[in-house]
């Protein structure tokens, strides 16, 4: 592997800038920032590459902020916006990239990533066959039996849905156990910038500066955005593992012949396939996607989710 290469790989090559957000979206600020950075000489290489990972997460006024530098980049300048499909990104960016679309890995090649990391053969089969060619949640799957639990936990929500009450339980269920991990993931974050902060501002000095309080706050708005936007993954999670479940009962309803992604709930997905019709199921996999939905529109997550819960029973 080259130089340049290793560089890239570990986040250190000057040419390449990569941009990720732990916020729900990519503001006007940060895009404007890019923006003035894409117009500098590539330092090494004859590129400077840009790379937004979360395109989709772009604001329409950062979006707009973005358009002139697409449509015209600096001579040495290469945008590169990444997103799940390119219907995620805002109408007038899309118009003006070239789509580039990426196969889903298949299962034997996740499979075989996690085997060549050390998982065993068995496990890394089936890790790569329930997280449905994402190589990241494959390899937690395989690594982390929290992971793995919480999967059979959210598999096991269908059958719960018989009355009103199993799909309230559900439902608070789901959304507290979202909250309960972006609580535990950022706590001790939290608390090391917090400290940063105040060391910057003087520490126990007695003598803040001047927009002390404003810096804090603007900290601890920040902090908020980043535990919401982890609450939202925790959620998508769920989401995707009711599609994937209800995609199943549905090749078997309608004898497709395709595998079963959650094949280790064949018995429970059965039992669910003879007890509907396929025009029903896939009723509940349209609930699934309006309740994403509404939780990317800033509906309240418990209120999403009970309403899905109920169109599920």
């Amino acid at each position: 592997m080259c130089q340049s290469c290793r560089t890239v790989l570990a986040g250190t090559h000057p040419d390449v800038t990569i941009v990720r957000t732990e916020q729900l979206s990519i503001g006007v600020k940060e895009v404007r920032d890019l923006v003035r950075s894409s117009a500098m000489s590539p330092a090494l290489g004859r590129w400077q590459i840009l790379i937004v990972e979360d395109a989709d997460r772009v604001t329409e006024r950062g979006a707009d902020a973005l358009l002139k530098a697409i449509e015209e980049p600096a001579e040495k300048t290469v945008w590169m916006l990444c997103a799940p499909t390119a219907d995620d990104v805002v109408a007038t960016v899309r118009s003006r990239c070239r789509q580039v679309n990426l196969v889903t890995p298949s299962v034997d090649s996740v499979a075989s990533l996690l085997e060549a990391e050390g998982v065993p053969k068995d496990v890394a089969r089936f890790s790569a066959r329930v997280s449905q060619g994402h190589i990241g949640r494959a390899r937690a799957m395989a690594t982390n039996p929290e992971v793995a639990a919480h999967r059979k936990e959210i598999l096991a929500i269908p059958a719960k849905l018989s009355n009103l009450g199993g799909c309230l339980q559900s439902a608070a269920w789901a959304v507290s156990t979202a909250q309960e991990e972006a609580a535990t993931a950022t706590a001790k974050l939290d608390q090391e910038e917090k400290e940063k902060l105040s060391i910057v501002l003087g520490g126990n000095s007695g003598r803040a500066p001047r927009g002390a309080a404003g810096m804090m706050k603007d900290l601890e708005e920040q902090q908020g955005l980043r535990a919401k936007r982890i609450v939202r993954d925790s959620l998508d999670s769920v989401l995707l593992e009711l599609t994937s479940y209800f995609r199943d009962v549905l090749v078997v309803q309608t004898g497709a012949g395709a595998d079963l992604v959650n094949s280790d709930f064949a018995d429970q997905i059965g039992r669910a396939a003879a007890g509907s019709t396929p025009e029903a199921t896939v009723k509940k996999i349209d609930a699934i996607q309006e309740c994403h939905q509404a939780i990317m529109t800033n509906v309240a997550p418990q209120l999403a989710f009970e309403a899905m819960m109920v169109s599920l029973a």
